[in-house]
This record gives C-alpha cells, structure tokens and sequence, in this order.
C-alpha cells in the first residue's frame, strides 16, 4: 500500500511509537509518506528522530500561496465538495476552543493534504492523536483525499472529546483505533453505538530484536528510572514526595524535559533528596536502553496515561514497573507478577511500593522482570500490530 501518515508535531521526543510503526510498515512492503503540520519546537538529540525529520514534509512550511492554491484547486474541482467541508470544519470549530479560523486554516492544510496524497497515489491516510491531526485527515478525504483512520492515545483527547469532535471525526472514518480495551471504552462513551463496530484496538509496539540480550539484574542499592515528559499529568512531583517517604536506600533516575523541571527540582531541595535524584533531560534510545539495564525497575507515577511505551521498553528489557493502576496499564502489568500497580497520588502507597521493590531480593527481581518480558513479547511486537492495522486498512 501507499500511505500517508498525517500528523501534527513530529518527530518529537516522545513519539517513537510512532517511528517504530511506521518502520515496521516499510519493513512489510508498503510506502509511507510522512506529513506533519509543524515541526518539533524541542532539539532532537535521537539521530532516528532526525531522520525520521529529514524525510518528512511540513505542510506549514510552504508559502501561503501554495495552501490558497491547494483550496482553489478544490474550489474547481468541485465547488460542493468544498462547501460541504467548509460546513464540517466549521462546525468543528465552533465546538472546539480553537474556534472556526483555526479550523479553517485546517481546511487549507487538508486540501494540501489531499492534493499531495492524489500527487503520490495514496491510498489511506492514517493520523495519529484524535486532535487536529485527525480533523486534517478527515477533511482532506472529504476534499477527495483518501479514506482516513485515527489513533486515539488518551488521556488528551478524552479530557475534551466534546471540543475535539470525537464523535464525529469516529463517524467519519474508516475505522478508529484505541491502542488499549481501555480507550476502546473511552471511545465507546462519545461514539454512536452504531459506530461502535469501527473502532478497534491496536496495541503500540516494541521490536524485540532491540531487546535481544536484556542485562543482568545489578547489583547494589536500588536504583529506579523514571522517564517521560515532565508534566503534571506524568506525576513526577509525587514520585519525589514519595522518595521522601521511603525507608530504603532508592535512587531515581528522571529521563525527560519539560516544563515542570524547575517546581521539581525545587522540590528535591525542600525534601532533602536532590542527591538521590538524577535529571538527564532528553536522551537518546541508546541511553534510555543503558539506564533501563542499570536499574532494578521502572517508576511510572502518572495520574493520566494511555498505556506508556516506556512501560513496554522497561517490561522487554526484563524489568519489574511500579506504576499507577490507571487507564491501559493494567491490561498489560498484573500486580504482585510483573510489578506493583498503587492508585494515582497516593504518595504513601507509592512509597510503599517503592520500598517493597527496594526490599525484594534480587533473585525475585529477576523473576518479575522474565516474567514481564515474556508477556510484553507476546502483546506488543510491533510488527505483529502494524500487521494487523495494514488488515483494517485494507478492509479485513
């Protein structure tokens, strides 16, 4: 097949999901051609990630002219398709708080958009996030672009389903994917039970080749590594709160970048554990891939997920996860057997968890991480799934 990827901002630090799928698309014969609206604000320290940019086209990049030109061209192709677009994206838009420009400019980037795919002979659109994404992939197929389909991640788009149209945007495509029974459910709540049948579930994936040889349990104090944007949303100032409150001898390792680094880092010095705490900022695969083997488990404190690839990569690379009991999470870690799983913002239970893995003999660890292993292997690889989304693609 020829596809073409619709997407906002990419690459991005936290998107190798997608990276990795759309890898595994090409490995299997098909030819992906990458469109972002914009590229990342944030340097790309991954050489993939910067060449996953280098093969990507902007549409925000060309001139004004190109994107009037691409509306023109729908105009006399066929004036009421055009029309009944406009009347879609701005119904959207006034649903949305982006409001009906925004929209609008949508409308110009989805005639670009389909000018380009009917330019490459594309012949499904696939967008990643239910946000604007979508929205472009659902109007350029109603400008004469291919049939589209959406991943819906969460938790982003189910704090304002309403504003971002979900439902419609699900009525609208040739299928939806949830990548968790989770977000399947969420999408269950916003779609018409008549739409229910097109939505379905593809899990992201790992590849396990890269997670061949997963290194020994270490020995020494415990170490955990936390990785992931640092947002509220991701819980990394309750996991300091909960290091505070630990009995054991815990080191964190935080992976990540954002805008919450100072209040975190003010945190570590007011509770005494800034030298139990290391912050890297972005790294690349390789390191994250080091920093996995030189910890005894994962830490995940988020309050709202959709289900974490680092959970995944910490799981293949044979390692116990503490996270929250939230959202896909647990379809994927069974407590007491790959890890532990405490409710969102309990400080006290995540300290406990904390300790408890502290506390584990290594023997034990290791066990837990084998364990883990074997079951991500099994749900996650990501050519088994990209596989399966190529069959909705074509129909199957």
């Amino acid at each position: 097949m020829k596809i073409a990827y619709i997407l906002n901002t990419y690459p991005q630090p936290s998107q190798s999901f997608i990276r990795r799928e759309i890898r595994s698309l090409e490995r299997q014969g098909h030819d992906v051609l990458r469109m972002a609206m914009r590229r990342a604000e944030v340097p790309l320290v991954d050489a993939q990630d910067r060449a996953e940019g280098d093969k990507t086209e902007y549409v925000l990049s060309e001139r004004k002219s190109v994107l009037a030109g691409a509306l023109l061209q729908a105009l006399k192709a066929d004036p009421g398709q055009l029309h009944k677009a406009a009347r879609a994206a701005i119904a959207m838009g006034r649903a949305s708080e982006n409001g009906v420009p925004r929209h609008l400019i949508y409308l110009a980037e989805a005639a670009f958009v389909a000018m380009r795919c009917r330019a490459e002979g594309v012949t499904h659109a696939h967008a990643h996030f239910g946000t604007n994404a979508a929205a472009v992939a659902m109007l350029s197929e109603m400008l004469g672009g291919p049939k589209f389909s959406f991943t819906v991640h969460g938790p982003e788009e189910f704090d304002a389903p309403r504003a971002l149209s979900l439902g419609t945007k699900v009525a609208q495509s040739n299928f939806t994917v949830a990548i968790s029974q989770f977000g399947r459910s969420q999408l269950y709540r916003w779609a018409a039970p008549a739409d229910w049948g097109r939505i379905k579930v593809v899990h992201c994936g790992i590849e396990p080749a890269k997670f061949d040889a997963p290194a020994p349990m270490p020995q020494g104090p415990r170490r955990l590594v936390a990785i992931g944007r640092l947002v509220e949303q991701k819980g990394q100032l309750a996991l300091i709160r909960a290091l505070a409150q630990t009995r054991e001898n815990i080191h964190v390792t935080l992976i990540g970048d954002g805008e919450l680094r100072g209040e975190i880092e003010t945190l570590m010095r007011t509770l005494g554990v800034a030298d139990r705490v290391t912050l890297t900022g972005w790294v690349d695969e390789a390191r994250i891939k080091d920093e996995l083997s030189r910890a005894h488990a994962l830490v995940m404190p988020s309050f709202a997920e959709g289900l974490p690839m680092v959970v995944m990569e910490a799981m293949a690379a044979a390692r116990p996860v503490i996270a929250t009991y939230i959202a896909g999470t647990p379809e994927l870690v069974q407590d007491g057997t790959h890890g532990w799983l405490v409710p969102a913002g309990d400080v006290e239970a995540l300290a406990g968890a904390m300790d408890a893995c502290a506390s584990t003999p290594l023997k034990k660890l290791s066990q837990m991480g084998d364990v883990a292993r074997a079951r991500v292997l099994e749900r996650h690889d990501t050519d088994v799934e990209a596989a399966k989304l190529v069959r909705y693609m074509q129909g199957g």
